[in-house]
């Protein structure tokens, strides 16, 4: 049985105008704004991940 990787609620502070931006993409993406945000960090770490 595959089992979902837990969440953890937060809140962030985020600029109006990249705030309206990731609406527009996870909209475009039919993706709830959290979903794109998690998904955006996520290929950062791996990115970061990847330099070291």
């Amino acid at each position: 049985m595959n089992m979902k990787p837990l969440k953890t609620s937060i809140n962030i502070t985020l600029d109006e105008d990249l705030l309206t931006k990731i609406k527009e993409y996870a909209e475009q993406e039919d993706r709830s704004v959290s979903s794109y945000i998690n998904q955006l960090i996520k290929k950062h770490v791996k990115e970061m991940e990847y330099e070291d």
